[in-house]
């Protein structure tokens, strides 16, 4: 499958992953949006998934960057969390790469359902999650770090939050420090997974590439603008449209016969 490479596709493209990347720094959420219009422009669901996740990686750079301060207190954590946060999330790589399109069909729908309904309840799941601080072991923690970085090597939509939540279970320190160790292990997951696409040739390098200089360009902006945003809308208003792409892609899953 190659997406057309005419220059009103591409800046298109270039706009979806900018305003997706911008949606992701102020509110999160922006595959919601990337990968059903990649689906809209009649991309396989495996390879808008691949080519998804790899525009997306550039733009979330900027950001482990700018937490990089507080690495010297998480760091130990890091060191802990890196190798089940590798291996789960190349095992997950691995299961896309290597599903049928029908099975992956099947999944969208449910995996985008779940993603809409973390955004919706974002601040329930933060607010349980420290109620419960520190009542997981550290073992524990490990193994939730591996489930949650399969699910992102595989999908995707939703594992900050995911990473965010636990975190709060088994480690102590501040929102920052846990916030900053949620987006450095995010950028390993997403470029362990990238890495394992590319080589399996299921990423559409064009409109990744339009797509990754818009989700540069839209991550800035977002910083940027970011105190001018009603974050707590934006939540809002991109959970309401992933329900309503997830009751579209149920109803895709119906006229298939697949359900």
């Amino acid at each position: 499958f190659a997406i057309p490479g005419d220059w009103l596709t591409l800046a298109v493209l270039f706009v979806v992953g900018g305003v997706a990347s911008a949606i992701n720094t102020v509110a999160g959420g922006g595959s919601l949006l990337s990968f059903p219009s990649l689906i809209g422009f009649g991309v396989p669901s495996v390879e808008a998934n691949a080519t998804n996740a790899a525009s997306l990686w550039p733009g979330s750079i900027g950001g482990a960057f700018g937490f990089r301060n507080l690495l010297s207190v998480a760091g130990h954590h890091l060191k802990t969390l890196l190798p089940p946060t590798l291996i789960g999330s190349v095992l997950g790589a691995w299961i896309l790469i290597h599903s049928s399109p029908k099975s992956f069909d099947f999944a969208v729908p449910f995996l985008i359902l779940l993603a809409s309904l973390m955004l919706a309840f974002q601040a329930r799941i933060k607010s349980w999650s420290i109620r419960h601080s520190r009542e997981v072991s550290p073992l524990a923690g490990i193994v939730i770090q591996f489930f949650v970085a399969l699910y992102g090597g595989y999908f995707g939509a939703g594992m900050g939050l995911m990473m965010l939540a636990s975190f709060t279970l088994y480690i102590e320190g501040t929102i920052h420090e846990l916030n900053a160790m949620k987006v450095w292990l995010g950028l390993v997951i997403n470029f362990a997974a990238t890495v394992l696409f590319l080589i399996s040739g299921k990423v559409l390098l064009v409109a990744c590439l339009a797509m990754a200089l818009g989700g540069i360009l839209g991550g800035y902006l977002a910083a940027v603008l970011s105190q001018k945003v009603d974050s707590e809308k934006l939540r809002i208003a991109i959970a309401v449209y992933g329900f309503a792409m997830s009751v579209y892609f149920f109803y895709r899953l119906v006229q298939s016969n697949l359900i």
